[in-house]
């Protein structure tokens, strides 16, 4: 998001040719707070017929708004298409869905980069083969996606906790 940084980073994205993935991952700190964006079925044609392409929206403290980001990821994902010299309009962008499902929030002020990698290892866990949403999000994304016990080993197994 720092335009110091955007050129390296552009160049960096080119090279991990995400439009060739199913799912990308992209980590998102703003206004000291981390959000995780998931780019879904980039590797088919935008107007595919039979997989959505879509990004998804994590926010671990939905009460931020995580809706203020929309204009920045649009902006930002323009930019990867024309980094990777990929024909599309902003119109074309704007049409893709951002979904912002309701996911388990953060008890406090912290967590929210360590929500951000369990959202990661969930999702790899159980994302489908063929994601749709057709029929709503997939099964396994509501806000009792997991229990706050299950994030509070994952943290322990990887010692990411809090001191």
């Amino acid at each position: 998001m720092d335009e110091l940084f955007k050129e390296k980073v552009l160049v960096w994205i080119s090279r991990k040719h995400i439009f060739t993935k199913k799912y990308v991952f992209v980590p998102i700190l703003h206004w000291r707070h981390w959000n995780l964006l998931i780019f879904c079925n980039f590797d088919k044609p935008l107007q595919s017929k039979t997989q959505t392409t879509c990004m998804l929206l994590l926010d671990s403290m939905q009460m931020s708004g995580p809706r203020r980001l929309e204009p920045t990821i649009r902006k930002f994902l323009l930019d990867v298409y024309e980094a990777e010299k990929r024909p599309v309009t902003k119109q074309a962008i704007s049409k893709i869905p951002l979904l912002i499902p309701k996911v388990p929030q953060q008890r406090n002020g912290e967590d929210c980069g360590r929500f951000v990698l369990y959202f990661i290892s969930l999702f790899m866990e159980s994302a489908p083969k063929n994601f749709s949403t057709t029929g709503g999000y997939p099964y396994f994304m509501k806000e009792d996606w997991f229990a706050p016990q299950d994030f509070d080993c994952f943290c322990k197994r990887f010692k990411l906790c809090s001191k």
